[in-house]
């Protein structure tokens, strides 16, 4: 039989270098979590969840409320375009946070979740209290269907980004 002899020492100082990058890999998921927030508000652009497939239009009642309250002079722009609403919070709020063992991302926005997820006419709960004038009201929450539109996801153009940038950090660290 041929071969050769392979001494591990050769190797060792290769082998702890290589252990010593993949305990802290926070450096790459920064990397990774900034190309996600890109991705995401690209995702704001095109209207569509992160499998492609394109988000449901704002409703007409959504569109309604929107022009009552412009033509009552309050701040609400109407943009047509799904989880834009007047602030713009949603689609510029997108944040990611990046340890050593992996990243994570979303919104800090307390409605972002029913925006992602969708809900169903008061789902959330009901709201009671009294108007300026001291009428009681009551409000479900939300108070129309709301559908779900995701826009927190890895497509399949992200997975393959994604795994590049770990083969080549891994190579070579850059």
């Amino acid at each position: 039989m041929s071969g050769a002899e392979i001494k591990v020492d050769e190797f060792t100082p290769t082998l702890v270098a290589i252990a010593a990058r993949l305990t802290d890999m926070s450096p790459v998921f920064q990397d990774i979590g900034e190309y996600l927030i890109d991705s995401t508000k690209q995702r704001f652009t095109e209207g569509t969840a992160p499998d492609g497939t394109a988000w449901v239009p704002k409703s007409q009642a959504t569109i309604d409320a929107y022009r009552s309250r412009e033509a009552k002079g309050g701040n609400a722009k109407i943009d047509f375009r799904p989880l834009f609403g007047a602030s713009g919070s949603l689609s510029s709020n997108i944040l990611y946070e990046a340890v050593e063992d992996g990243v994570q991302w979303g919104s800090n926005m307390v409605y972002a979740a029913v925006q992602h997820f969708g809900a169903a006419a008061g789902e959330l709960g009901v709201t009671s209290s009294t108007d300026k004038n001291g009428r009681p009201y009551t409000v479900a929450s939300p108070w129309g269907d709301i559908p779900a539109r995701p826009f927190i996801g890895i497509s399949d153009t992200d997975r393959e980004t994604i795994l590049a940038d770990l083969s080549e950090w891994i190579k070579d660290g850059s």
